[in-house]
């Protein structure tokens, strides 16, 4: 691999690991808090990237309003989801998981009445060209996505270490008992964890909605990642998910450069595989007493 093919495709994978970051940040705060794994995320995902097919695309909104409008829309399926589903099935993790899926089926059964599942929605690139930076190029409708997702992860490292309501919510993954007895609603926390999820999954869909073809099976690939990335992250912890997930995208870019995409998928699983035979409560998770 020559030098310039090397940084190119280092830059190619700040951009995809910082999607990957905005996506499971979130399912690993609404499981790390509820102790349930939310398999419809990937369809939360998908939503995102049809609100701005929706808003910017048809309506005419301008990109950066069309992708803010993703947060509010998809997070209220995440409250939704939080009150229909994981209230009623609290303590049964296989009911919650069946639920999730049936969930995730009939989300994409919806789209695809909605909006057809024939050729991919044609979603125009807002942002045209491309900056060069030391002889890697980079267009600057993917560049965008680095510093959103840095803004995202510190105005929710922020929330969560400085605001009351996001202590709260960090005591609740902690000792989800413990916090109960000390007055936190546990309700409204998981309520809480479960609109960040769904505003940051469908923040992530629609920043890549003019990066990719968006069909009603978009979020498939994504939730697998998602799911091998706080895996290896460990389950609660945030900062965990962030490493984890710039770690596979360094992964699936250079394997994908080297080799193909197929094999860059395998090599996350191998890596999630290897994470969990050394260190079984991932790379920054914590044992359970």
């Amino acid at each position: 691999m020559s030098l310039a093919t090397f940084l190119q495709s280092l830059a190619n994978a700040l951009v995809l690991g910082s999607i990957y970051a905005i996506v499971s940040v979130g399912l690993a705060l609404s499981w790390g808090v509820m102790r349930m794994a939310n398999v419809a995320h990937g369809e939360f995902y998908m939503l995102g990237a049809y609100v701005v097919y929706v808003l910017y695309a048809q309506a005419g909104w301008p990109f950066p309003v069309a992708v803010a409008s993703a947060f509010p829309l998809i997070a209220i399926l995440g409250v939704l989801t939080e009150r229909m589903i994981f209230r009623q099935t609290r303590g049964n993790v296989l009911a919650g998981y069946i639920a999730t899926a049936g969930l995730a089926f009939m989300l994409q059964v919806v789209a695809s009445q909605i909006w057809g599942v024939g050729l991919p929605k044609p979603i125009p690139v807002p942002y045209m060209g491309a900056a060069h930076l030391g002889g890697v190029a980079i267009g600057w409708q993917r560049l965008l996505v680095v510093p959103v997702a840095a803004g995202m992860m510190l105005l929710l490292r922020y929330f969560l270490f400085h605001v009351r309501v996001g202590k709260a919510l960090r005591a609740c993954a902690q000792d989800p008992e413990v916090a109960a007895l000390q007055g936190i609603s546990i309700n409204r926390i998981t309520m809480l964890a479960m609109l960040i999820a769904g505003g940051f999954a469908g923040v992530a869909g629609a920043l890549m909605a003019p990066l990719q073809p968006v069909t009603p099976y978009l979020g498939q690939t994504i939730i697998i990642t998602a799911f091998i990335v706080v895996i290896v992250g460990g389950i609660e912890s945030i900062g965990g998910a962030v490493l984890a997930a710039f770690m596979l995208g360094i992964i699936h870019t250079f394997v994908t450069t080297l080799v193909d995409g197929v094999t860059a998928t395998m090599a996350g699983v191998v890596l999630m595989a290897v994470v969990l035979v050394i260190k079984p409560e991932g790379l920054m998770g914590r044992v359970r007493a």
